[in-house]
């Protein structure tokens, strides 16, 4: 019986979201992003925004919106708001985001690459949206962290938030194994100290070039992982469908009765992120730190 109170525990009554996900796209601006690159991430974000499908999806919800920002980010204390919070309600709202990305010129950027400083800034960012029912950070980024603090030691973030990654990998001369090995390190650095949260992921691009299509495939996979009716994580807590949260099996006489009901993996409920049930503990991640960035930083 204590799975089915376990499972009962989590329907408790709760209020429903304004808005069903926060939203906030963090873009590298550091040196090792040229003129060209900073204007193929930009366009290329506009233009994932305004693939059909991501249109879709970002309104398929009016009465529960999308809401969004987008910012730059490079050294410690160089972050820029470009996009404030808005929510996304219709098309012309969107179109609004779409405009003012193509738009947008490249201002100074300082040369370095602090990563564990860009999450905590998206961080804050997403703690002005507490009426939303998920937090989503997303971080691009061609580097690995070389200065603030490291990414893995950040723990000054909004609760219930995911991080995802899209990584850049090299493009250009370098051949195509080594193109591969590069983006495959950088993946590593970035699964294993900057990623976060139930359902994190990180998407790659080999180049600029393809940054476009990585981040549709991201903003897709993103917005996929809502629960349809997902509620505000306010003290009453969250509010989760009995059907989907257990499944009825069969009675076993020879357990007591004590297995009546089942719980389901639903990792995209924060409620069930770090409570073991059923002998699987729900959001629960390991972190293998590649060799060759593990010692961005000096400890």
């Amino acid at each position: 019986m204590i799975r089915l109170a376990v499972a009962l525990a989590l329907l408790a009554p709760s209020v429903q979201a304004d808005c069903r996900q926060a939203l906030a796209l963090g873009l590298d601006v550091s040196g090792s992003v040229d003129v060209a690159e900073y204007r193929q991430q930009r366009d290329g974000l506009a233009s994932a925004l305004n693939a059909p499908e991501v249109r879709a999806a970002l309104l398929s919800e009016p009465a529960a919106p999308v809401a969004l920002a987008v910012f730059e980010w490079s050294a410690p204390a160089a972050q820029t708001l470009i996009q404030p919070w808005i929510d996304i309600t219709d098309a012309a709202s969107l179109d609004a985001v779409i405009a003012g990305l193509l738009a947008g010129q490249r201002g100074p950027a300082d040369p370095s690459t602090a990563v564990g400083n860009a999450m905590i800034y998206g961080g804050a960012l997403l703690a002005q949206r507490p009426d939303c029912a998920r937090l989503t950070l997303d971080l691009s980024g061609d580097g690995p962290s070389n200065t603030g603090p490291r990414p893995q030691d950040v723990t000054d973030l909004p609760a219930g938030i995911t991080i995802n990654g899209l990584t850049v990998g090299a493009a250009g001369a370098h051949s195509t194994d080594r193109r591969q090995e590069d983006i495959k390190e950088l993946s590593s650095y970035y699964r294993a100290y900057v990623i976060r949260g139930a359902d994190a992921f990180v998407e790659t691009s080999i180049g600029f070039d393809s940054y476009q299509a990585a981040m549709r495939r991201k903003l897709m996979r993103e917005l996929q992982v809502i629960v349809v009716g997902s509620a505000d994580p306010a003290p009453g807590g969250w509010s989760v469908d009995i059907a989907d949260l257990i499944r009825p099996i069969a009675f076993d006489p020879a357990q007591g009765g004590r297995d009546l009901v089942h719980p389901v993996h639903i990792d995209k409920s924060p409620a069930l992120q770090s409570v073991g049930v059923g002998g699987e503990e729900f959001g629960h991640r390991v972190a293998h730190p590649p060799p060759l960035f593990g010692q961005a930083h000096a400890d």
